[in-house]
């Protein structure tokens, strides 16, 4: 133990002891193979900002002299996650692990793909543990993966590919239990009116102000979103009428003080236990169809909430919790099997 103080900084280098002494560990047990495979140290090139931001022109920079030191070797091998702040302290990029420095590495070398392998099958059109008869998702534009990393899907983390989405450089999922799976591309290709694939995010709660004050009152919304604001809470989907406003979340950690302060502007009515339903594809206003087939599938589920022309990507429904499974089932149905 030490009795000096220990701070947030002593608590960084600790953590980033793993990474070191694993990209060493085999770094040496490939070059005793008989591997010609370099160690680049991540600490050496991977910094941000003041603002806790990666810093690109420094990582392509500095990344390219440590590449240049060794252009012939077959693998190189570095740290994930880790990085130096703006100081030159040791940090981590925050998000997204090492699958964001994959993408920022990829960024840096314009990479002609960025592979991320993981232990779990891929993207499916659902979840298996839950849905009969799923199927791996092969193909995906980047906002369509944002969003299922957002309702549900545990691969990735959404803000973790934009430097590959921004440099146009695909990124593919594979199984390491299934090396020889073609697993999931991401790309800025969109497979057009076709939907991908149904996720599901839980504990949700729904808020609902209602307010005969609200009809042409400019100003109202503003006010709204200032408490959620105030207490940090972000808002997942938002349904407007001319006398109120839903919302859902799904940090409840403020919720007494957001629902006494909301109480000032209206008659405000809360639903626990609610659950978001998110289908997504190529779903652009413009083509004909595909709500109907989504809304035919939940004609005997209790909606609370429907979300739709955010984003060209999405059309999700607030649902109650024990109403998901036959959701997400009749949705694969409908959907992807054709009943």
């Amino acid at each position: 133990y030490t009795k000096d103080i220990f701070t947030l900084f002593e608590e960084k280098v600790i953590l980033a002891q793993g990474e070191l002494i694993s990209t060493n560990m085999v770094t040496n047990y490939l070059q005793e193979q008989g591997v010609n495979a370099i160690l680049l140290p991540a600490l050496e090139f991977m910094r941000t900002d003041k603002n806790s931001e990666p810093d690109p022109v420094y990582i392509k920079e500095k990344l390219a002299a440590q590449l240049e030191i060794h252009p012939d070797a077959e693998i190189y091998i570095t740290q994930g996650f880790i990085c130096r702040n703006a100081y030159g302290e040791i940090d981590n990029l925050q998000r997204g692990g090492s699958d964001y420095t994959a993408s920022l590495i990829g960024a840096a070398v314009n990479a002609s793909e960025i592979q991320i392998w993981t232990d779990i099958d891929g993207m499916h059109d659902n979840d298996p543990r839950i849905v009969d008869k799923t199927s791996p998702v092969r193909h995906l534009h980047f906002e369509e993966a944002a969003e299922l990393a957002y309702f549900g899907a545990k691969i990735l983390h959404p803000t973790c590919i934009q430097p590959a989405k921004y440099a146009n450089i695909p990124v593919r999922l594979l199984n390491t239990m299934e090396p020889a799976a073609p697993g999931t591309l991401i790309s800025n290709d969109t497979e057009k009116g076709k939907i991908k694939a149904v996720a599901a995010k839980d504990n949700i709660t729904a808020i609902k102000i209602k307010s005969s004050r609200m009809l042409l009152a400019h100003g109202f919304l503003r006010k709204v979103f200032e408490i959620f604001e105030s207490y940090q809470t972000s808002i997942d989907m938002i349904c407007t009428s001319e006398v109120g406003v839903s919302v859902s979340i799904d940090n409840t950690k403020h919720l007494n003080e957001i629902l006494d302060d909301l109480k000032k502007y209206g008659t405000v009515t809360v639903d626990k236990g609610m659950c978001i339903i998110c289908v997504v594809g190529d779903l652009e206003w413009e083509n004909v169809g595909f709500e109907a087939k989504a809304l035919d599938a939940m004609r005997d589920v209790p909606v609370r909430m429907i979300s739709f022309g955010g984003s060209n990507y999405n059309i999700s429904f607030l649902i109650r919790e024990e109403d998901k499974k036959k959701a997400l089932q009749s949705l694969s149905d409908h959907l992807f099997n054709n009943k």
